[in-house]
């Protein structure tokens, strides 16, 4: 949800009102409902939100630039509450054993795992709209992949192909964020 929302602020804050006007500037979690998406994640635990549209056409900035961004915002938002955890895990000084101790570290681990996994350039994943931007070739290779992108996807991640790259990009990132809050509290003290 939070992912989907920042798409939309940023589009917005750009100068799109598609999302505005789709009503998807919101914390509501049905506004960000896909029921298919939600039924296959109940049933097969895998599944998708509902995508944040927006047109580049309306952005103040450079489009391929604006989408970019756009593209950038989801993950960076699953960035941000990872780090959040982390900070409030240790302000909050948690028993490790403890139940919130527990619903903290899930919401560090999800993140940062929905962080790498979207970065991923595979339609339709934000990575892929970032990699389309790097130029003509990388555009119309997304276009053409763009219509298999789902099988791609659930091929991957249910054979466990994709399974060894994500963990070492979860594991690194992960690892990155706990330095960087360790530094901070450390500089804190």
């Amino acid at each position: 949800m939070l992912h989907e929302l920042a798409h939309g602020l940023v589009a917005d804050a750009l100068g799109d009102p598609t999302p505005r006007r789709m009503g998807r500037l919101t914390l509501d979690p049905l506004a960000h409902i896909d029921w298919i998406g939600l039924i296959m994640l109940v049933l097969f635990r895998f599944g998708w939100a509902k995508p944040v549209m927006c047109d580049p056409r309306n952005f103040r900035c450079n489009p391929r630039l604006g989408m970019l961004w756009v593209a950038l915002a989801g993950p960076a938002m699953n960035v941000v509450v990872a780090f959040a955890a982390l900070l409030a895990q240790a302000m909050l000084a948690l028993p490790y054993n403890g139940t919130g101790y527990a619903i903290v570290s899930l919401i560090f681990l999800y993140n940062v795992f929905f962080a790498v996994f979207n970065i991923l350039p595979i339609p339709p994943l934000d990575g892929s709209k970032i990699l389309a931007l790097l130029g003509p070739e990388a555009e119309r290779l997304m276009h053409m992949v763009e219509p298999f992108g789902w099988v791609i996807l659930l091929v991957a991640v249910y054979t466990g192909f994709i399974s060894p790259l994500l963990n070492a990009m979860a594991n690194g990132l992960a690892q990155f964020l706990v330095l960087i809050a360790s530094l901070l509290r450390v500089g804190g003290t």
